[in-house]
């Protein structure tokens, strides 16, 4: 065990370390940007109680059962890819990437979470100065 970490430290060259490094800026304003995006988009009343827009209303149902799906696998693939990114030694931005897939993913219970979580200040604030930024109305909360 210790030879294969003393193998894998001895291993380790500038350049590798700065690849690494490239690699997880890149990824973190890959993610920032998304997550960015997304939270701009947003419709200003999207986390409010009454708010029952469903995804892709006004399709066909297979289109939108089919859309539905595919949305459903990215976010579990994107909440298994920031857990590998998550783990020590691999570069990039694990907890952007499991949050996007959160947003992603339709489970029980996840807008009652992310109303919980949105209406931490802080949270709340950020997000409200970033959609400002970008001429947007304010989240309405409930």
């Amino acid at each position: 065990m210790f030879d294969f970490l003393s193998d894998a430290i001895a291993g380790i060259t500038w350049q590798r370390a700065l690849v690494g490094v490239g690699i997880f800026v890149a990824t973190f304003l890959l993610n920032l940007g998304i997550v960015s995006f997304i939270l701009v988009k947003l419709p200003a009343d999207h986390f409010r109680k009454n708010h029952d827009e469903k995804f892709w209303a006004g399709r066909s149902p297979a289109l939108r059962m089919a859309a539905v799906i595919g949305k459903n696998i990215l976010g579990w693939f994107l909440v298994a890819l920031g857990i590998v990114l998550s783990l020590p030694g691999v570069p990039g931005q694990g907890l952007l990437t499991v949050l996007l897939g959160v947003m992603l993913v339709d489970f029980p219970g996840k807008h009652h979470l992310e109303r919980k979580l949105l209406h931490r200040p802080a949270i709340k604030n950020s997000i409200n100065k970033l959609r400002t930024q970008f001429g947007k109305r304010p989240l309405e909360l409930d």
